[in-house]
């Protein structure tokens, strides 16, 4: 194998060594540092949705997958929290299309995928911040610090939409669990 021009004779296969060696040095470093991820950058799962359980967490099949999916970022409210409950849920499968894509982002401890879901369609809108911004969930503070979140339910507090429309346990279900 003959080197390239510019690798040829000593001071340059001393050249070729050193950027050898200090790439080898620093890969290990540069595959442990955090790039920032865009919402929806990551990658996202086409499924098939074949059940929604309640507000906030649906079953779905990716690629003969079966999965069960909490989503992220968001908290609906319980359906034992009548009428609340099952207002969520019923939002939820209404804005719900049949086909998806999820953004997985970890795993809870129960098992469940938690995710972002997205319509399948070109807009690759968030279901879970439609359920913020339509006031039929909040946004879970213990699990979710991103902007986009707080500025839906925020909004949706002004217009006193979904849940925001009268004061009570039903926006923090975190909190009605806790009691329960």
């Amino acid at each position: 194998m003959r080197l390239p021009r510019l690798f040829r004779g000593n001071h340059h296969r001393l050249t070729l060594f050193w950027a050898l060696a200090l790439g080898g040095l620093m890969l290990p470093w540069l595959s442990s540092c955090e790039v920032p991820v865009m919402p929806g950058s990551e990658a996202a799962r086409a499924c098939m949705v074949n059940s929604i359980h309640d507000g906030d967490s649906l079953r779905v099949t990716c690629d003969g997958e079966h999965l069960k999916v909490r989503l992220y970022c968001i908290d609906a409210p319980e359906l034992a929290q009548r009428p609340w409950g099952r207002e969520s849920r019923d939002h939820l499968r209404r804005i719900t299309p049949t086909q998806v894509l999820l953004v997985p982002k970890d795993k809870d401890r129960y098992g469940r995928t938690v995710g972002e879901v997205l319509t399948a369609d070109g807009t690759r809108a968030s279901i879970n911040l439609r359920m913020v911004a339509d006031g039929r969930a909040a946004v879970y503070p213990k699990y979710c610090n991103e902007r986009r979140f707080d500025r839906a339910e925020q909004r949706a507090r002004e217009e006193r939409a979904g849940v925001w429309a009268k004061a009570g346990a039903q926006q923090e279900p975190w909190a009605h669990r806790s009691d329960g």
